[in-house]
Parts: structure tokens; C-alpha cells; sequence
């Protein structure tokens, strides 16, 4: 599991020294003069931030930026950073086959990160690519790790980032067991409203885990009503 408004304490670090997770030729990351607001103003929405810890992630942040389709991470690869996304889209995706099955989807202010990777050091079992041109700002796992050992409040902030996580992990597991595409996209509108008409169908069908051409019935179904 990978995943996106928020600030996913499953860090993804050492953006200069291992290009395993970040091909230069395709991202580049900026280490100086970053404007660090959009991403105090979404941990803060979880809690307060001390003016020390925003002193400490303004010296530790890394801006990244990634082009459309490109890759942030490879399935296989080992992931060091988290990323919390400024502007742009982030899919994670996985490969049976011929078959390219999107596992989630996460825009402007969402976390995003290869959680297996990160917490217990194994190659990502998924893709990260972007649907858009995207601008983020990372974090290094070890910086990350830092940051909570310096910062108690920093810990409060984190565990209800994961819980915010958690449920939305309940969430797909729950579009996944339903059995019926209008019920599975209903589910989908009520919680991701603000995707349905930015994101291309195939990747929102591949995540209801249904065929575009059923989608669109669907979509022009509801239309209808």
C-alpha cells in the first residue's frame, strides 16, 4: 500500500544519494529558498506545529518536481522518501501481466509513499507515476525519524495522519468488495468527488476495479437521473 491529503509519516529519504527512487533525468530536486507553507498548513490542520519544528522540516525539505506519466517510484525499487504533493496528481499502480491495475490516487495536499518500503525496507511492490506534472515536497525517512525523536508533538501530528490513512486503506477495501459497478462509483462520488471529472476514466475504473466501458454506462446512467 502507497498512498495520498496528507502527510503519511512513511518517509522517503536521501533524494541526492540514492536515485534508485528518483532518476534525476526526469525529477528534479531543489534544496534551497523552499516555500514550506502548503505543507505546514496540512500537518497543522492535524496539529499545531512549534515554531521548531517548522524550523526543522524548512531545513530538511526537498522540493521535487516530476513530469506527466513519468515515475516517481519503480515496483522493486526501494523508497526513502515521503512526498507531500504541492500540485499535480500521483496514482500508485500495479502490473498482472498485461494488466495495469491503479491502487490509489492522490492529488494536491496528500501524502504519498511506498508504506512497505519504507517501514520494514523492502522493494515496493508498486508503481508511483504521475498523472500530471507535479510539484512536491519530500521528506528523507532518517529526517523523518529525527523529527519525532526531537519533537514530541511531532509524534501527535503523525499518528493521526495515520489514522487518517487507516481509514482511507477501509475505504478502497470497501469499494473492492462491492459487487456492483453504480454502487462501487456512488462510493466513489461521495468520497472522491473532486476526482471524477479531472482524472482520465481509465485510471478511476481501474481503481473501482471495473472496465471503462462500464464506467461510462454508469457515469451517462447517473447523468440521466
Amino acid at each position: 500500500m502507497v498512498k495520498t491529503i496528507s502527510f503519511l509519516i512513511l518517509a522517503e529519504l536521501n533524494f541526492f544519494v540514492t536515485q534508485a527512487s528518483l532518476n534525476l533525468s526526469d525529477k528534479k530536486a531543489i534544496k534551497q529558498n523552499i516555500d514550506i507553507t502548503p505543507l505546514v498548513m496540512g500537518l497543522s490542520y492535524f496539529h499545531p506545529l512549534s515554531p521548531a519544528i517548522i524550523a526543522y522540516l524548512q531545513k530538511h525539505t526537498i522540493a521535487v518536481t516530476i513530469r506527466k506519466k513519468k515515475l516517481l517510484l519503480k515496483a522493486g525499487q526501494m523508497c526513502d522518501y515521503v512526498y507531500f504533493i504541492t500540485k499535480g496528481a500521483v496514482r500508485g499502480y500495479i502490473k498482472e501481466g498485461s494488466k495495469d491495475i491503479t491502487t490509489w490516487i492522490s492529488v494536491e495536499n496528500e501524502l504519498v509513499t511506498s508504506i512497505s518500503s519504507l517501514d520494514i525496507k523492502a522493494p515496493s511492490i508498486e508503481n508511483m507515476q504521475a498523472i500530471e506534472d507535479c510539484e512536491m515536497l519530500a521528506l528523507s525517512y532518517i529526517d523523518l525519524e529525527n523529527l519525532y525523536t526531537k519533537y514530541i508533538d511531532a509524534n501527535i501530528a503523525g499518528r493521526k495522519l495515520l489514522q487518517k490513512y487507516y481509514r482511507d486503506a477501509e475505504g478502497r477495501a470497501f469499494i473492492a468488495r462491492l459487487t456492483k459497478a453504480e454502487n462501487k462509483y456512488n462510493y466513489f462520488l461521495e468520497n472522491h468527488s473532486h476526482l471524477s471529472n479531472r482524472i482520465p476514466l481509465k485510471y478511476i475504473a481501474s481503481f473501482l476495479g471495473i472496465t471503462q466501458e462500464t464506467l461510462s454506462r454508469v457515469r451517462k446512467k447517473l447523468q440521466t437521473k
